[in-house]
């Protein structure tokens, strides 16, 4: 999960403390989620999707 969000990221050209200011998460959040530190709900899946302007699902890595 936490690769997609910082693909889709650092694609947008956004720094870590503006997807922060976006979303109104705090950046030491994100940045353990972008490192696979932590589990994420739904609803900041959501809030972080409308923050990058991207679906939910762009922000989820599927590994076959």
């Amino acid at each position: 999960m936490g690769w997609g969000i910082l693909r889709v990221r650092r694609t947008r050209g956004l720094r870590l403390w503006q997807l922060a200011d976006m979303s109104g998460l705090h950046p030491n959040y994100i940045g353990d989620i972008e490192r696979g530190e932590r589990n994420v709900g739904m609803i900041t899946i959501f809030k972080l999707a409308h923050a990058l302007g991207a679906h939910p699902a762009d922000l989820m890595d599927v590994i076959s």
